[in-house]
């Protein structure tokens, strides 16, 4: 029998939602619309803004409800989320507004469900390599924030998802100019703490243009500017290598690395630089191992539906359909 999904995938910018149908292990997105989370006083107000947008699968129809999002999630109902000024917890809204079966999780473990559907189907390859059998894979993505996840091998050749908040990890600064950097943000933040999501995001980059430039611009207005400022996306490309190679090391994920996140989609130009190469795959003990790991480009925007939708169809079959990759 057909089952019905309602995803969301809630960001800092944009709170996208989607209608998916499932049959057996078949699934087929129906339709989506892109709010803008801006747009919500609090997360109850943004239900209200799918309500009224005559979106036409509902919570209160919906066989399943998923929502994903760009932050940490306690118990599968509650989330502080870093990127959006209000927080959120399932349990406070009413039945009929989210739904009987609605259920919280991290975008980026939607994002590494998603690795299981045909969203990473025309994944680009940026780097080529051989993925070593039961090796995990990462996955990484830049947007409002840096997200990070891990699919990680069973004996059988199936993958668990793992969530990870590892973009509020320190950022590793290593040379003179880079400390000035450092400096720069401390004063800018007001905070000594510079974490990952604060160098690899769109507030990153605009950062990283004023630092260089002097001069204030929005991250969109940023990368119409590389060309006048190579050294704004050299150092932003060698900034993601760091933190790419940091992840699969910390990790071992020899299986792979997926990037994902608006950042990239949109400038595939960054991860394709040589600074960002260079970066992943210098290492005195493991560069041979590091320039053999296969990487990925998702330009899926939609990818974390798709995730969460997979994420919804195990939870109604209680069964995990996840394939190799």
């Amino acid at each position: 029998m057909k089952k019905h999904i309602l995803t969301a995938d809630i960001g800092g910018t944009n709170s996208r939602f989607a209608a998916f149908s499932v049959q057996g292990k078949h699934i087929t997105l129906d339709r989506s619309i892109w709010l803008s989370t801006s747009a919500a006083d609090n997360f109850d107000h943004l239900l209200e803004l799918l309500a009224n947008s005559n979106f036409e699968l509902q919570p209160d129809n919906a066989d399943a409800v998923i929502f994903a999002v760009a932050g940490p999630v306690v118990d599968g109902f509650k989330s502080d989320p870093p990127n959006i000024p209000w927080d959120i917890d399932v349990t406070r809204i009413p039945e009929q507004k989210r739904g009987k079966k609605a259920l919280l999780i991290n975008d980026f473990h939607a994002q590494a469900y998603a690795a299981f559907t045909p969203a990473y189907e025309d994944a680009l390859e940026i780097i080529s390599g051989t993925p070593v059998k039961s090796s995990p894979i990462a996955m990484i993505g830049a947007g409002t924030g840096l997200g990070k996840a891990l699919l990680v091998p069973d004996t059988s050749g199936n993958y668990t998802p793992v969530p990870s908040e590892g973009g509020h990890s320190f950022f590793p600064f290593t040379t003179k100019e880079e400390i000035d950097y450092a400096e720069f943000l401390r004063t800018k933040t007001r905070s000594n703490k510079i974490i990952q999501d604060t160098i690899l995001s769109g507030s990153g980059l605009e950062h990283l243009f004023e630092f260089h430039t002097g001069k204030k611009a929005s991250s969109p207005k940023v990368v119409s500017h590389f060309d006048e400022h190579p050294v704004v996306l050299e150092w932003f490309a060698r900034f993601y290598g760091r933190v790419c190679h940091n992840f699969v090391l910390d990790t071992f994920a020899l299986g792979g690395l997926y990037i994902t996140g608006g950042v990239a989609a949109g400038n595939p130009i960054i991860i394709e630089h040589e600074a960002f190469h260079t970066a992943f795959k210098t290492c005195e003990k493991y560069g041979d191992i590091l320039c053999n790991v296969p990487i990925k480009l998702n330009r899926n925007e939609e990818a974390g539906l798709w995730g969460a939708a997979r994420y919804g169809a195990n939870i109604l079959t209680h069964t995990i359909n996840s394939r190799r990759l």
